[in-house]
């Protein structure tokens, strides 16, 4: 799986996935990240031109009134089209976060990570981006939650993530991706008590009775509560 990130800080991406299992599956060659700049796809004016580092302007105020600045289309559309012009397979996946997106989910994951080869994802930042941009390169609208962020690319990481973990090999056993396991809201480990500011804290005891067909039902009970609880 390979990840075209449009994004104006890339710089911000490195702490994350340069660490634990991406870092090892990027190493593996079973994930790649490719970052784009929008700002490196803008000419100079003749006045910036003039600088030996000119600031390069992507957003403008919006039409219509409003508060904030909004990214223009043009910078955009000629990183996708860069973008695009590299890849050669048909399997791609362009997601473009916004608030308004539908809801990602982890079957949305699983089902990017087995039908595609390759996602685009690009990040907003300031009020938004020219709507031009998703009707021009369509895709899919999403978002990660009920809530605004300053920008894309904490959205970004948790799709990254989300999918990167649906990729065969990435977490090493398939069992370990979460709904594949056969596992409960409740989790313990060693020591079986836990003693904490004077009080004692056990492990449930059919945790450590041996009996695999209790243990079992005994997830499926914490499963249900958990699901009426949601």
């Amino acid at each position: 799986m390979k990840f075209h990130i449009v994004t104006l800080f890339s710089e911000s991406f490195s702490s994350y996935l340069n660490e634990s299992i991406l870092a090892r599956a990027e190493k593996n060659k079973l994930i790649d990240f490719k970052f784009y700049n929008p700002r490196d796809f803008v000419k100079p004016t003749k006045t910036q031109s003039k600088n030996k580092k000119p600031y390069l302007r992507i957003d403008d105020k919006p039409f219509g009134g409003g508060p904030g600045m909004i990214i223009q289309a043009e910078p955009i559309l000629k990183t996708l089209t860069f973008i695009k012009s590299k890849i050669k397979s048909k399997k791609i996946k362009i997601i473009h976060l916004s608030p308004s997106g539908k809801k990602f989910t982890n079957n949305y994951a699983a089902q990017t990570a087995k039908k595609f080869d390759y996602v685009i994802i690009i990040c907003g930042r300031y009020e938004g981006i020219d709507s031009r941009v998703k009707k021009i390169f369509k895709g899919d609208e999403l978002s990660v939650g009920d809530y605004v962020l300053t920008g894309g690319e904490l959205p970004a990481l948790i799709i990254i993530d989300a999918i990167s973990r649906q990729v065969k090999g990435v977490l090493g056993n398939n069992k370990s991706v979460e709904e594949n396991r056969n596992s409960s809201p409740e989790f313990y480990t060693r020591p079986e008590i836990l003693t904490f500011k004077g009080k004692k804290y056990k492990v449930p005891a059919v945790l450590v009775s041996g009996n695999h067909a209790k243990i079992e039902a005994w997830k499926a009970e914490k499963r249900l509560k958990k699901t009426k609880i949601d």
